[in-house]
């Protein structure tokens, strides 16, 4: 059996990394490595591989895996998340690498770096939301731009973010999206003219569910939060607005998204518009 934060040596924190020859892990402090994939095969053997890796990491630490074709990029990200108590970074690789390592180490944040050639990033962002749905991903651009908006919104993406940020404001971003909030909803009520273009555009799109709902009913105060969620409000800027608490207006989506079939805000207010529930201005 194993476990990925402790070094069977020293007892020191490691974390899981990638070269040439596969998947590894190594000891942060005496330097100690060992193979994942053949300790994998051997927790299969025990029948024990799910409930040693999910058991490996304190439930409080926030899980983070970090993809970028920039080694600079990802050593950064990596240093600066270190320096928090509450995020470690388990994993990291290249933007064009295979997402199975998400499988493995069960992450509860993923960052995403989405430049560079070929569209390696947005490509592996379309694998992780096909082959790991569930996932929270934020992406990080040096030029976040109108059209990597939408498709963030397409993907369901929680975070689009500028490569400007500092060390505290991703740290922070990590902990708003490991707590399922979702501050692209934050970047775009500062720009409610690319709110209305992304809205227009997806409400001419189709966007397709496997279950499709008849018209719901909303209440008056389901269709006030809902109009804040169209214009890029997130739950705290709603309980504000609307003078409730976090939690009540965290509650109300919720509720809005279980009538409208919806897996995310931004599909709830698509539909709602698409329902004729509320307008774009």
């Amino acid at each position: 059996m194993f476990r990925l934060k402790s070094c069977p040596k020293c007892k020191g924190a490691v974390r899981v990394d990638r070269d040439e020859h596969g998947w590894y892990e190594y000891c942060l402090q005496c330097g100690h490595m060992r193979d994942l994939e053949s300790l994998l095969v051997e927790d299969q053997e025990q029948g024990d591989e799910k409930k040693t890796l999910k058991q490996s990491i304190d439930k409080q630490t926030i899980k983070v895996s970090v993809f970028s074709n920039q080694p600079l990029l990802r050593e950064g990200i990596l240093h600066s998340l270190s320096r928090t108590e509450d995020i470690q970074v388990i994993s990291q690789a290249k933007a064009t690498d295979k997402q199975h390592i998400i499988n493995i180490v069960q992450p509860d944040v993923v960052i995403v770096d989405v430049d560079g050639p070929f569209g390696g990033g947005w490509s592996l962002v379309q694998g992780l939301r096909q082959g790991s749905p569930k996932v929270s991903l934020i992406l990080l651009s040096s030029r976040p731009s109108d059209e990597g908006f939408l498709q963030a919104v397409n993907y369901r993406v929680a975070a689009y973010l500028s490569k400007e940020i500092n060390a505290d404001q991703l740290a922070e971003a990590v902990r708003q999206v490991a707590n399922g909030e979702y501050p692209i909803n934050e970047s775009l009520s500062h720009r409610p003219e690319l709110t209305t273009k992304i809205l227009s555009e997806l409400k001419d799109s189709s966007w397709e569910t496997e279950n499709e709902t008849p018209a719901a009913s909303l209440t008056t105060r389901e269709n006030e939060i809902l109009c804040c969620v169209a214009q890029g409000c997130g739950n705290k800027q709603i309980a504000i607005k609307l003078d409730i608490s976090e939690q009540t207006a965290k509650n109300h989506v919720s509720n809005i998204m279980i009538k409208l079939n919806a897996r995310a805000r931004t599909q709830a207010v698509v539909k709602a518009v698409q329902q004729g529930l509320i307008s774009i201005a």
